[in-house]
């Protein structure tokens, strides 16, 4: 297996857990998934959000994880990865919301973070 390869693999793991993460309002996924200085950004009810981690898990948790039924929705559309950065392009579902995501990432410690999260709510 590559380099690049192996790091596509991991860097899939962590969309992974943002986005179950996000779906199941699993804290720990979510931790694991974001840098603790990332930054999660983009308009929300016509308000523009700037948000901490610990604002982006207090309001997932506010809204609750779905049934555990629910059959988590995310395609990765693009993975762009130099050394030790990348960038994801990925469309997720959220609370019967789609989502297109901008995610950056950085290899540290060797281990792939989102360090900041760029969205935008489809209409």
């Amino acid at each position: 297996m590559t380099t690049q390869s192996l790091a596509k693999e991991h860097i899939n793991v962590v969309v992974r857990n943002y986005v179950e993460g996000m779906v199941f309002a699993d804290e720990a996924l979510l931790r694991q998934a974001f840098h603790p200085a990332c930054r999660i950004i983009g308009h929300y009810e016509d308000k523009l959000e700037w948000l901490s981690l610990e604002e982006f898990i207090g309001a997932i948790k506010a809204e609750g994880p779905a049934p555990k039924e629910v059959k988590p929705f995310w395609e990765v559309l693009s993975i762009d990865i130099t050394g030790d950065a990348a960038a994801v392009k990925v469309i997720d579902e959220y609370l019967g919301m789609r989502f297109t995501d901008y995610l950056s990432l950085l290899n540290i410690n060797y281990r792939w973070m989102i360090v900041n999260k760029l969205y935008y709510l489809n209409e």
